[in-house]
């Protein structure tokens, strides 16, 4: 037996005045809701930087190797040879 899913809040989307005036106007020319064309335009938006996602994705994978270097490396901003340089970061356990 299967249990149903839960049911997902929904959420208020803060814009700032430009940009609602904007989604109200398209989505009355589209004759649609201000919900609905936000849903597609963030489809599509996320549909053409794909790549660059996918990119960025990969990165994040390169750098999260599960080791304590790795993760002071992401929260930094500096390169594992730079960590190395100033002294190593040493091993989970130390």
């Amino acid at each position: 037996m299967t249990m149903p899913h839960p049911a997902k809040r929904q959420s208020p989307l803060k814009v700032d005045p430009a940009t609602d005036e904007l989604i109200s106007q398209g989505a009355h020319f589209l004759g649609m809701t201000k919900k609905d064309l936000v849903a597609v335009a963030v489809r599509v938006y996320l549909d053409q930087q794909r790549e660059q996602i996918r990119r960025g994705m990969i990165e994040s994978m390169k750098v999260l190797d599960g080791s304590l270097s790795s993760s002071v490396s992401l929260l930094t901003g500096l390169s594992p040879e730079r960590i190395e340089e100033l002294g190593g970061t040493g091993d989970w356990e130390e």
